[in-house]
């Protein structure tokens, strides 16, 4: 099997989310909160013999490429077809309490090359990009049905696109003369409409769009912060979690999520009297995220924005 994603920050996750020298080193239990093609999960297994791991994907897909790579570990590994933030919310009780969490949140470049959903301008493809493609908008439903107003504000909250309002007019004004279905005619919609000058920096103008829209097909900032802090809720005492983040966005509510918890006092601000123990919850394991090396990035260019913070819970 072909396999077309190589996981980012691979030495770093398994040195920091190391089981060695830890109590439950004998027999630690890991959730791969995203496990795409299966890289992290798979290098962890290789290299802790006594680690069992969950892989959690919301892709059918995908998650079947993983089953393939990763059978080879037999009932070491074990798999979950979900939303992350739907299975910490509803943590099965067959299943022992994490030792260590996972959650690497950039997008396969499987869903990039070969998923056929729309998730990159460079192919000719059906404009799709749902992560589950049961359920839910795409990304079609959104350009074709939302009012200008409303697609800017989408567009600029979830991307920091600058021309997000000129890009939503051109988007309207399109439609109007036929329904935008295809990834390149909205990357030439996109294209066409942005000052000549930006069509020639060091992304394509389309770039931010296209990101804006997944993230809202997929709801992904809105799953996040559910999914932290119910993941937070089944880690057990001493274990840790480490999260791999890619955009500013994202990035910024792990950073607060992760800041919040290893407050000495976590109470609300607006609460007088401290009552949750004067304590904090987590330990910051990197004080500094962690970011890919140069030759990391040379070799594998989707790196080059990743950032990996870890936490110990403490209570």
């Amino acid at each position: 099997m072909e396999i077309v994603h190589t996981p980012v920050l691979l030495q770093e996750t398994l040195k920091w989310l190391s089981p060695e020298n830890e109590t439950f080193s004998d027999n630690a239990f890991m959730v791969d909160s995203t496990l795409g093609e299966g890289g992290h999960s798979y290098a962890f297994l290789n290299r802790f013999e006594n680690l069992q791991i969950i892989g959690l994907d919301a892709d059918q897909n995908i998650q079947a490429r993983a089953k393939e790579r990763l059978a080879c570990f037999g009932d070491r590994m074990k798999f979950h077809l979900g939303w992350f933030n739907d299975f910490y919310a509803n943590y099965p009780d067959n299943l022992p309490k994490p030792n260590l969490i996972l959650f690497d949140l950039g997008i396969s470049v499987f869903h990039y090359e070969k998923s056929g959903r729309g998730f990159s301008f460079r192919y000719d493809e059906a404009l799709d990009m749902r992560l589950n493609d049961s359920e839910g908008n795409s990304a079609s439903d959104l350009v074709n049905t939302m009012h200008e107003e409303e697609l800017a504000n989408l567009i600029f909250n979830y991307s920091e696109e600058r021309y997000s309002r000129r890009i939503a007019r051109a988007i309207i004004e399109n439609r109007k003369l036929a329904p935008i279905t295809n990834s390149k005619v909205l990357a030439q919609i996109i294209y066409d409409c942005v000052p000549s000058g930006y069509r020639h920096g060091g992304i394509h103008p389309a770039t931010k769009t296209f990101q804006a829209l997944r993230i809202a097909v997929n709801a992904e900032l809105n799953r996040l912060p559910e999914a932290l802090h119910s993941a937070f809720d089944v880690l057990q005492i001493g274990g840790k979690m480490g999260v791999i983040t890619f955009h500013s966005l994202e990035d910024r509510i792990v950073k607060n999520t992760f800041r919040n918890w290893s407050k000495v006092c976590s109470c609300p601000p607006e609460q007088p009297i401290c009552t949750c123990g004067g304590s904090a919850k987590v330990e910051l394991l990197t004080r500094k995220p962690i970011g890919p090396t140069e030759e990391e990035v040379k070799d594998n260019s989707p790196s080059r924005s990743a950032k990996l913070r870890v936490i110990r819970k403490l209570r």
